[in-house]
């Protein structure tokens, strides 16, 4: 191509490089966290201190959702207590921020296929990317290149696996609070508008819907401390998300085939008319009309 020069890079090792070490790499991708294909993602926190297990590198979280991403990086090849520490930490902070989406990313120079197929046989269960890291140099120049050679796996959701954890109305009054509750209570009021047979089946991540004992969760229900999360089920639809949005209210990731949306209580006051046609489009569907 004219005016295109074509330029040879030299592959460099960081493992026992004298200026380009690990904490080098972690301050690149704390800088531009882009570079690591997640996402448009925010730094949340570097060398976070995980009680009684070091320290995680990285952590991220998508502004747009609710997924976090503990990053731990590793120079050279991958081994045992690399990948441990990756999903021991991943672990803790599942467990100290439950109200989040985890997921373990592991960024090494060297996955090999050993380690691969060990990192292949948790995904699914452990949500773990892999992604392999190349340092380039030209000239004066170093750069950094990231390649997912594992991506997560997609499970799907708790309110489908059959056996949902039962919990109890306590449960959730201690995991969110009771005004968040009364914010699900109202909104179970419109559901009832249309079938007066529903009622709250409580579960261990998300509080679902039953009628005659028959779970039929097409809105589920997430108290947390300051607001309520509801997930309705409905086909994508551009028309629809620019009207949810158009009126304000807080959306977040489609997934799951779910409309994820976050609630205060102002908005189950004046978004009353929007969420209860949300409902009925989204009963609807569940009935078959």
């Amino acid at each position: 191509m004219p005016g295109k020069n074509f330029v040879r890079f030299r592959r460099l090792s960081l493992k026992n490089h004298p200026e380009f070490n690990e904490r080098w790499v972690q301050e690149r991708i704390a800088e531009d966290p882009s570079m690591l294909g997640l996402g448009d993602i925010v730094l949340k926190d570097k060398e976070r201190i995980q009680p009684g297990a070091g320290r995680l590198d990285l952590l991220f979280q998508d502004p747009d959702s609710d997924r976090r991403y503990e990053v731990e990086i590793q120079l050279g090849k991958t081994d045992e207590s690399h990948i441990i520490r990756t999903i021991e930490y991943w672990d803790i902070e599942r467990k100290r921020y439950p109200q989040y989406d985890h997921t373990a990313v592991l960024v090494a120079e060297d996955i090999t296929s050993r380690f691969l197929n060990v990192i292949s046989l948790f995904n699914g269960f452990i949500p773990l990317i892999a992604i392999q890291m190349s340092a380039l140099e030209w000239e004066d120049n170093v750069s950094l290149m990231f390649t997912t050679v594992l991506d997560q796996m997609t499970l799907g959701p708790a309110d489908d696996d059959g056996e949902p954890e039962v919990t109890d109305r306590a449960y959730w009054e201690r995991r969110g609070t009771r005004a968040t509750i009364k914010m699900a209570d109202d909104l179970l009021g419109l559901i009832k508008g249309l079938d007066e047979g529903f009622d709250f089946k409580y579960n261990k991540f998300y509080i679902g819907l039953a009628k005659d004992g028959q779970s039929n969760n097409f809105v589920t229900f997430q108290p947390q401390k300051n607001a309520l999360r509801i997930a309705v089920r409905l086909p994508r639809s551009e028309e629809l998300e620019r009207e949810l949005e158009d009126r304000g209210l807080d959306l977040g990731e489609y997934k799951w085939g779910r409309y994820r949306i976050r609630l205060t209580p102002e908005d189950v006051e004046k978004h009353r008319d929007v969420l209860r046609n949300l409902f009925e489009r989204a009963y609807q569907e569940a009935i078959g009309r």
